[in-house]
C-alpha cells in the first residue's frame, strides 16, 4: 500500500471512530506493553491488565492501571483484548487459554514478535472460535513506547484495522496496514534483520578504525555525518560514543529475533548468509556473559577479539 493509500484509510476512519472509547483487557504488560496500556489509558480508554509476573503486574498497578487476577477475568468486561508476549510459547499458551473464554463479538490483538507458524496456528483456533484476530506488530524499544513514538503495522481482516487505528494512533506517529493475514509478523523480522545486521556491521566496522588508530568518539561523529547516518545509527551513538551498553533490547532478545528471522528463511528457501553470520556473534556475545546488555554489546566484543587487552 503507498503513502496515498495509508492517508486515505486515515481520513475514511478518523471521523467515524476517533472518539469512541472502548473497554480493554492487557495481557502482558512489559517493558512495552506497559507503556502501551498507560497511554490508551490516559486517553480515557477503560484499560484493565493482567501479568503473570507479580513485579510487573505492581508496575502497572503503581501506574494506576486495574489489575487483575486471571486471563478468564480480564476477558470479562473488555471489547478488545491485547497481548503484548515475549516469545512463541507464552503466545500460543497465553492465545489458547484466551481462545476458551473470549465470546464472539470481542477482538483479539496481539502485538509480539513471534513466528509466523505459530501465528497462523492461534488464527486459526481463533476462527474456529468465531472470534475477530489482528496482528499488530510494533517497531520501536522501550524509551519509544513510553513517548509514544511506536510504528505500529497490521495485519487481518482491513475492517478490523479501521476499527482500531484511533487506539494505533495513540502508541505512535505511524501506522501501516500490509495485508490480511501474516504479513505483519514478516514486515517485523524484515525490520529486525535490518536492525540487527546494522549493529553487525557497525561492531567490524568500528573495530577496524579503532585499530587503525582513529579517536573513538571521532569515528561516530564522521558516521553520524555521513551516508551510513541512518537512524539506528544515529540512534546507538548517542549511547555508544561513551560505552554505555545498558539495553533498550538486549543481547538475548536479539538472539530470539534472530532466531525467527533463520527460521523463516528457511521456511521460504531464502538463504541468509548476512545474518547467519550475525546470529553466530550474537551467540558469542552471550557466552561471554554479555546477554543481559543491549544487542549493540557485539561491538564491544569485536573490540575486544581486535586486542583482548583493550578495555572497551
Amino acid at each position: 500500500m503507498d503513502d496515498t493509500a495509508c492517508a486515505s484509510v486515515e481520513r475514511d476512519t478518523r471521523s467515524a471512530n476517533e472518539d469512541l472509547l472502548f473497554d480493554i483487557g492487557f495481557v502482558g504488560v512489559g517493558k512495552l506493553g506497559l507503556p502501551m496500556a498507560e497511554h490508551l489509558h490516559r486517553h480515557g480508554h477503560r484499560v484493565s491488565a493482567f501479568d503473570a509476573s507479580s513485579e510487573r503486574a505492581a508496575l502497572a498497578r503503581a501506574a494506576g492501571l486495574p489489575v487483575l487476577d486471571t486471563l478468564e477475568a480480564v476477558t470479562d468486561t473488555a471489547a478488545i483484548l491485547i497481548t503484548s508476549l515475549p516469545h512463541d510459547a507464552a503466545f500460543e499458551a497465553v492465545a489458547g487459554e484466551l481462545a476458551t473464554c473470549v465470546r464472539p463479538g470481542q477482538l483479539y490483538i496481539d502485538t509480539s514478535t513471534v513466528s509466523t507458524k505459530v501465528s497462523a496456528r492461534v488464527a486459526q483456533v481463533f476462527a474456529e472460535a468465531g472470534i475477530d484476530y489482528l496482528r499488530v506488530t510494533v517497531s520501536g524499544n522501550a524509551r519509544m513506547a513510553e513517548h509514544a513514538q511506536l510504528t505500529t503495522i497490521a495485519s487481518g481482516p482491513f475492517a478490523l484495522y479501521q476499527r482500531v487505528l484511533p487506539l494505533l494512533r495513540l502508541l505512535g506517529p505511524s501506522q501501516f496496514y500490509v495485508g490480511e493475514a501474516e504479513q505483519a509478523r514478516v514486515m517485523k523480522l524484515v525490520i529486525n534483520s535490518m536492525v540487527a545486521n546494522t549493529v553487525g556491521m557497525l561492531a567490524e566496522a568500528l573495530a577496524i578504525g579503532k585499530q587503525g588508530g582513529l579517536d573513538w568518539s571521532d569515528m561516530w561523529q564522521v558516521l553520524c555525518a555521513s551516508a551510513v547516518a541512518s537512524p539506528i545509527v544515529k540512534a546507538k551513538a548517542q549511547q555508544l560514543v561513551s560505552h554505555d551498553y545498558s539495553p533498550t533490547f538486549t543481547v538475548d532478545q536479539m538472539r530470539k529475533d534472530v532466531g525467527l528471522i533463520l527460521q523463516a528463511g528457511a521456511d521460504s528457501q531464502t538463504p541468509l548468509p548476512i545474518t547467519s553470520v550475525v546470529a553466530q556473534a550474537l551467540e558469542h556475545a552471550a557466552a561471554f556473559g554479555l546477554g543481559s546488555e543491549d544487542y549493540a554489546a557485539m561491538i564491544k566484543l569485536s573490540l575486544r577479539t581486535a586486542r583482548p587487552q583493550h578495555d572497551a
